[in-house]
């Protein structure tokens, strides 16, 4: 009786397990890449869902509290494009052919407000599929998403000085578009004594450089604040992941790095920081924008959130230190923009003896390299991206690259491992002693581990052994997980057959009998989230079902029933990772059985494996009976 309820707990808590998974990361997950398909679909019919324009932005003000974004929305809704026509532009153009396709930024300046609002970058496509159209990271005002980067000039708190706005007609100088040989310059006069020069530069990655320059040519000095801001209007798309922030982001001197969701800053509307040696910009899972001011300079920096009759918005701005320029004489500040993916070697990651220095050594920025979130064990997460990275450079496959990178890890753990199989090898010769015990001993289970405990005492067994393949196995998983989830070089890596990005699910399903069946399992109700199951997932169940076969009996039933329970626990668990994650699993599996059994058959125990597979079927057939 005790033994039967044990093993209805065992089921219970298996079954909450399952289904808690399903309901709070695979039906997220699920609508989430349900939204994406859709979305997909809308704007491959040149469709844009229907949102208010966003209106100008007015800078931050010294002196006083930082001005909101201040006027109503426009009463007429643009599509992108329209809203690209409302203003003259001066074209963005680094492209540039490479053997695997197009490269660089494609975009434009509006002259009206002189602002950097179209980006989008040519080497990243929305979908697996080459010919669908390039990431589009930033937008104009009026469009429905807007997102943008702006710099230029402030004045005081109380004084009447005309500057530069976002209705401003900026003219510019010569003609030609910007690209990595050719800056585009562009000049205003206020009509007042002061003409504003503003020089904008690229590289042929994602930075932006703009000098923003005033000359004074009336009769009294006047006083500036040079600001930079990136601003995002709408409600964000967020994946939702617990270890992946999206939101508002920055290395703000000794404060350190401050990552904000967007919905804490939702509840605090506005964040201050006066430091020096900072960045700060907005951010999703692969792209972000981000400002990148000189490392000595004095920033009062600040993240807000507001609100544009029922549009969100959310800014990252600083502002410098005040010029006061004198009659004759010119005051220039610097901005530089980041606007791009977030690469690792563009980006650059910190880690000794590891990795290219990016931009975060080439600008000697302050921990730049935490634009990519590696998280809090970056320690072991870093070196896992480099051992990939560099194997994908020699094998050409970052799926190869993991099965290459789990082999080398095997092969570093080898003697751990050897060790842990071996006390396996013993428990396994042990097993006739340890049935003894239990018929002698039928109904004390303390007299039972007494016996059991100076048994494995006198064959110097570590009945906790088995357990260190997979507590080694815990954060190399997660790592990996990290990484398919985190880098961008994982998305829309290919592997081979059917799995064409390593950082997407198994596109397969076997409640739809891979393809051959015409609907969507998903819709059927309460069960509908239960019913994704790809190939890989099924192989991953299936290795780590012939894994725990290998392995000797638990003794207590109820822990047999959870050995049973596990395999098909984990591969509906996983069904909903990243397919390169369940097939390093896999992998790891297939080579923890051919690890085990040539240990296993060195210290001379016996491999059951085919008799502990034939007789969980006999079990089975005669339950039935």
């Amino acid at each position: 009786m005790k033994d039967q309820k044990n093993t209805l707990i065992a089921i219970v808590l298996s079954a909450i397990v399952m289904f808690g998974w399903q309901y709070f990361f695979a039906k997220p997950q699920l609508t989430k890449d349900q939204q994406e398909i859709a979305q997909q679909e809308q704007a491959k019919q040149g469709a844009s869902p229907a949102q208010p324009g966003a209106p100008a932005t007015t800078p931050p003000q010294p002196g006083a509290a930082p001005q909101r974004p201040g006027q109503a929305a426009p009463a007429q809704t643009l599509t992108r494009d329209a809203a690209l026509a409302t203003s003259p532009r001066v074209a963005i153009n680094t492209a540039r052919q490479t053997p695997k396709g197009p490269e660089g930024l494609a975009g434009s300046i509006a002259l009206k407000g002189g602002r950097i609002d179209d980006v989008s970058l040519l080497k990243y496509r929305e979908t697996v599929d080459p010919k669908s159209p390039p990431i589009v990271l930033l937008s104009p005002s009026g469009a429905p998403e807007p997102f943008y980067a702006q710099s230029g000039w402030t004045a005081p708190a109380g004084v009447n000085v005309k500057l530069p706005g976002d209705d401003t007609l900026w003219t510019q100088e010569g003609s030609g578009e910007l690209t990595t040989t050719h800056p585009v310059v562009l000049t205003w006069d206020n009509g007042e004594g002061l003409v504003f020069r503003r020089t904008i530069t690229v590289d042929d990655k994602y930075l932006f450089t703009v000098k923003d320059e005033v000359s004074n040519k009336g009769s009294a000095p006047v006083t500036l604040f040079p600001y930079a801001l990136i601003s995002l209007h709408g409600q964000p798309k967020v994946l939702g992941y617990s270890v992946l922030h999206e939101g508002l982001i920055g290395y703000l001197g000794e404060s350190g790095l401050q990552e904000v969701t967007y919905k804490t800053i939702d509840d605090k509307k506005s964040m201050d920081f006066d430091v020096t040696n900072g960045w700060l910009g907005i951010t999703d899972k692969y792209w972000a924008a981000v400002l990148l001011p000189d490392t000595s300079a004095h920033l009062k920096a600040r993240f807000s959130a507001g609100q544009l009759g029922t549009v969100k918005t959310y800014q990252t701005d600083y502002f410098l230190d005040a010029q006061t320029i004198q009659p004759g004489a010119t005051g220039a500040a610097s901005a530089r923009l980041f606007a791009g993916a977030k690469e690792v070697a563009t980006v650059g990651i910190s880690f000794p003896l590891l990795g290219a220095g990016g931009y975060n050594q080439q600008l000697n920025l302050n921990h730049f390299d935490l634009l990519i979130d590696w998280g809090w064990f970056y320690i072991i997460t870093k070196p896992m991206f480099v051992a990939i990275d560099s194997l994908y450079k020699f094998l050409g496959n970052f799926g190869l690259a993991i099965l290459a990178v789990t082999l080398i890890i095997k092969i570093l753990f080898l003697p751990l491992a050897n060790k842990s199989y071996a006390s396996m090898a013993k428990m396994k010769a042990v097993q006739p002693q340890m049935q003894a015990l239990r018929e002698r001993y039928p109904d004390d289970k303390v007299k039972q581990q007494q016996e059991l405990m100076d048994l494995y005492k006198r064959e110097k067994i570590n009945p906790l052994a088995g357990c260190l393949p997979i507590v080694i196995q815990i954060p190399v998983f997660f790592s990996l997980y990290k990484v398919l989830l985190v880098t961008i070089e994982m998305r829309h890596a290919p592997f081979f057959g059917w799995i064409h990005d390593l950082s997407a699910p198994d596109p397969t399903n076997i409640f739809t009998l891979f393809g051959l069946i015409n609907w969507d399992p998903t819709v059927v109700p309460l069960v509908g989230h239960f019913l994704v199951l790809g190939l890989w997932p099924l192989i991953m169940g299936v290795t780590m079902w012939v894994q725990m076969k290998l392995n000797p009996a638990p003794p207590d039933p109820t822990q047999q029933m959870i050995f049973n329970w596990m395999p098909i626990i984990f591969t509906f668990m996983l069904a909903s990772f990243p397919a390169g994650l369940v097939i390093y699993w896999a992998w790891n599996n297939t080579l923890s059985v051919a690890q085990q059994s040539f240990i296993m058959s060195r210290h001379g125990a016996k491999i059951e494996l085919w008799n502990n597979l034939k007789a969980t079927f006999l079990r089975k057939k005669e339950a039935a009976k």
